[in-house]
């Protein structure tokens, strides 16, 4: 039914549901637009978000409202030292009245996942996402699972230099779509805050789009049109990365995929049927600093992002 109305009429028809959503997160997350629409971006991309930052500035808050304000299922996993691989996926456990094994099925069979603190746990129990992340299915014992149709990683991180935490690999890092930092709040929305004592304006219960909505506007998200004058000027960002003298390792095809289907959920989102140029700008940083790998040893997300706006300050931009 979708395939015959027109994606212009689909655009107009979800625009105003975005727009409540987006308010409904401004008001929780105080001071951080950018942050809720690239994460609202990321899910309407089906991707996967890594927010890092230092404890206490509203990681897991973001995390947890995003997925609260759809009426898809929502599971927290705290990663911790001793978390192991079954305890994300699910086990078999066998049943003597059947003289079978049954499948418990882990946390990960929902729609929203909320990785808490995914580097605490080992590199072992970190990679028992990729197959989840990549194919939207698991593997057990040579038998595979789908997960939901709608189905995303929000994983959360502290710093590499915390205590306690293991980095995390490029194989794993290259599965989430989208890296944001929230930073500290501006003075006036941490008065705010305090002012409130932490006090929520909205409910952060409160439901406003089905899963279905949002399955239809996933679906619609690449027949956004694209330019041929804009995908080249995506591809020489992309290529650029690889030539790049600083860059040791640069973006992949996957990278490149990736950033066209950000950008076109990103015009959906700004309630249009086609991609500009300030679309791409405005995500490759998110979409493609953890994705390269530079040559030096200071290899931090700092100098990455740097390098990858000094590649958007050179790219000629079509008019």
């Amino acid at each position: 039914m979708d395939g015959k109305v027109s994606i212009e009429s689909l655009v107009s028809q979800h625009l105003e549901g975005l727009s409540k959503i987006q308010d409904h997160l401004n008001q929780i997350i105080l001071g951080k637009p950018k942050a809720v629409s690239l994460a609202l971006t990321t899910l309407l991309a089906r991707g996967h978000l890594l927010i890092e930052d230092v404890p206490g500035v509203g990681k897991t808050t973001l995390a947890r409202n995003l997925a609260g304000v759809f009426s898809g299922s929502f599971k927290r996993i705290q990663f911790t030292s001793d978390l192991l691989p079954g305890d994300v996926i699910g086990l078999q456990t066998y049943q003597k009245s059947t003289e079978s094994f049954v499948f418990h099925q882990g946390a990960l069979f929902s729609n929203f996942v909320l990785a808490d603190e995914v580097n605490r746990a080992s590199p072992r129990t970190q990679s028992a996402l990729l197959q989840a992340m990549s194919e939207g299915e698991v593997t057990v014992d040579r038998k595979t699972y789908p997960l939901p149709e709608s189905f995303m990683v929000i994983a959360t991180q502290n710093p590499t230099s915390f205590e306690g935490t293991f980095p995390l690999p490029e194989s794993q890092l290259d599965r989430f779509s989208t890296v944001l930092t929230l930073g500290y709040p501006a003075p006036e929305a941490e008065l705010d805050l305090l002012a409130r004592g932490g006090q929520q304006v909205t409910d952060p219960a409160t439901i406003l789009m089905d899963m279905e909505s949002l399955s239809t506007i996933q679906q619609a998200v690449p027949r956004i049109h694209c330019e041929p004058d804009v995908l080249n000027y995506l591809y020489a960002v992309i290529e650029s990365t690889r030539k790049h003298s600083a860059i040791q390792l640069g973006a992949s095809p996957r990278a490149a995929l990736s950033l066209l289907q950000l950008a076109r959920a990103h015009a959906f989102l700004k309630g249009r049927a086609y991609v500009l140029p300030d679309d791409v700008k405005e995500l490759a940083v998110p979409s493609l600093a953890h994705r390269i790998t530079l040559r030096t040893n200071a290899d931090d997300g700092e100098n990455s992002a740097l390098l990858i706006r000094s590649i958007l300050a050179d790219v000629n931009v079509p008019v």
